[in-house]
């Protein structure tokens, strides 16, 4: 499958393509080290995070579109599907089945069921006739994966039975967004990112009230630490990943963009270390290896010379 078929990118797009995906991940995978603090005692329900993050990209991203693009914010009829099944698979689904599922299970086995986003969307975007069929870029997919397997088995699997049911729904989470990379990418072809994201915000404010019914909004007095999580949660998961990953898409391929989740356990775990004294081990190096050999042949603008007969 190719970045942008029939178009070559130039380098120095899909230069800033990669360096967006990468802030992206490092967003995403600091968010379940700070949803371990929100759902504490005093903190909020995992609903009541989902409403927050609704309303406030919903009034600052839509804001930023407006001031940015004027009139050009108003997109074409025909799109308006699209946007909507855009909004409810990429915020309003898919951040209910995130945070109702990461409630109920732990900030490593969430990183587990995200390495189920790569493999979704490189079915996805197939069946679609999005992307051509590759051997090397499904290599990529399978050693990106096998990279994150080493981290996570050193933490053990025990756990997954256990949170059989928060790991369920974190899949779910993983398939909503997995399809929103596919429907979204002929939409960040013919709009900029900022318009994009600024209507998938506005078109999911219809979960809001479904949300809001009968969960507090404000963490408790005295928790100053919720507050401080909320407002990571809200600027960085919410606002500024989903702008940098639809930043990249527009620039290459579906797979590819799904490709970097691959690098979230690895934040985490770094994160886990300088947060909670965690002692970085070999097998997180090994686990670095893979997931950026995986990275570079899943994002690779030409294929390699020795597999292009199968491509």
């Amino acid at each position: 499958m190719t970045d942008q078929p029939g178009a070559a990118q130039p380098r120095d797009h899909l230069a800033a393509a990669h360096l967006a995906l990468i802030a992206a991940q490092a967003s995403f995978g600091l968010f379940p080290v700070f949803g371990v603090y929100i759902f504490l005692p005093g903190g909020l329900s995992p609903l009541g995070v989902a409403v927050w993050r609704l309303g406030a990209g919903a009034v600052i991203l839509f804001a930023l579109a407006a001031l940015r693009h004027g009139r050009a914010l108003l997109p074409a009829r025909a799109d308006l599907p699209r946007f909507a099944a855009a909004a409810w698979l990429g915020v309003g689904l898919n951040q209910a089945f995130f945070l109702v599922g990461l409630s109920h299970s732990t900030p490593i086995n969430a990183t587990l069921v995200m390495c189920l986003i790569p493999v979704f969307t490189f079915a996805i975007a197939g069946l679609a006739g999005q992307e051509t069929f590759s051997l090397v870029r499904l290599l990529g997919v399978l050693v990106a994966l096998g990279g994150t397997l080493p981290l996570l088995f050193e933490h053990g699997f025990h756990g997954l039975g256990r949170y059989g049911l928060g790991n369920l729904l974190m899949a779910g989470n993983a398939l909503c967004y997995s399809a929103y990379l596919v429907v979204s990418k002929p939409l960040a072809g013919r709009y900029p990112p900022l318009v994009v994201i600024g209507w998938a915000y506005i078109l999911s404010l219809p979960f809001v009230p479904l949300f809001a019914r009968g969960t507090p909004l404000i963490p408790a007095t005295g928790h100053a630490t919720a507050w401080w999580a909320l407002a990571y949660i809200v600027v960085f998961p919410t606002v500024l990943a989903y702008l940098f990953n639809m930043f990249a898409l527009a620039r290459v391929s579906a797979s590819t963009t799904a490709v970097y989740v691959y690098a979230q356990p690895l934040v985490a775990t770094l994160a886990s270390h300088l947060m909670f004294g965690e002692t970085p081990s070999a097998t997180m190096l090994v686990a670095a290896a893979g997931i950026f050999l995986g990275v570079w042949l899943v994002a690779r603008p030409r294929p390699l010379r020795w597999a292009s007969q199968f491509s």
